[in-house]
């Protein structure tokens, strides 16, 4: 059964035709990542699966009583405003202290992380209170909206691994936004190409195969992404997309900078 669904979504912003005839669904234990270039729409695609943004067409299920752990792209917050990480784990709600602790732990984080303030933590501890906050409410689905923006390559790896390490504890279904489709990859079951529509979706090994995926972040990309050897010779199951050249693409390295 399906946790969140959407038939034939599209969404306007601005006037702006952002997405159009999106159809998804994810069930529980699932890791899904969507990928696609700036402006191709990827937040609004979780957004209008979050309910937060409404479609122009087309429509978003959820399966009743859903229980969902966001982590957003950015939270800014005033370097000034003494704000504790016990203190922040407990909005909107006051949580026990022993949950605190047991959901810190889970994220790697030790108790005296609780005194700090979040304006004064790493990267890394930053995203992991995020994650831990979202994890009080015990979801049945992670939605993380580039959730690893500012961290370094090990830092990104690290905390994918740690994704990975809730879902196999908890059973939860992840959906996240990356660009750090290096990583992207290793660490997902299926990956969602999106420009505007769905390009080309699958288990990894099947969209970094995808000319499409290729068009959108093969050569040209700075460096910043693991492009993967395979050959353009496939056609899409419904048969409208081929591609008309074969040949190969070597693996470039990925560039840290």
């Amino acid at each position: 059964m399906s946790l969140i669904s959407a038939t034939g979504l599209s969404v306007q912003l601005g006037g702006r035709q952002v997405l159009s005839g999106i159809d998804f669904a994810i069930s529980r234990g699932e890791i899904v990542t969507i990928v696609g270039p700036n402006g191709s729409g990827k937040t609004s695609f979780l957004r209008a699966l979050l309910g937060v943004v409404p479609p122009s067409s087309g429509k978003v299920s959820r399966v009743r009583g859903l229980r969902v752990g966001y982590v957003p792209q950015r939270l800014h917050l005033d370097p000034g405003l003494p704000l504790p990480v016990e203190r922040f784990l407990c909005l909107p709600n006051r949580q026990p202290k022993a949950v605190m602790q047991e959901v810190l732990g889970r994220v790697g984080l030790g108790d005296d992380v609780m005194g700090q303030n979040m304006a004064t933590l790493s990267g890394g501890q930053f995203q992991r209170v995020l994650l831990a906050r979202a994890l009080l409410g015990t979801p049945d689905i992670l939605m993380l909206d580039e959730p690893t923006a500012g961290l370094d390559q090990p830092g990104t790896a690290a905390f994918y691994q740690l994704i990975a390490d809730v879902r196999a504890e908890t059973g939860c279904a992840v959906l996240s936004v990356s660009h750090d489709l290096h990583v992207v990859m290793s660490a997902s079951d299926r990956v969602i190409c999106v420009n505007g529509h769905i390009c080309c979706e699958g288990a990894p090994h099947i969209v970094r195969a995808a000319p499409e995926y290729r068009a959108l972040f093969g050569l040209g990309t700075g460096g910043a992404l693991a492009l993967y050897q395979h050959d353009h010779d496939h056609v899409h199951d419904d048969g409208t997309h081929a591609c008309d050249h074969d040949h190969n693409h070597e693996k470039d390295r990925a560039d840290a900078g």
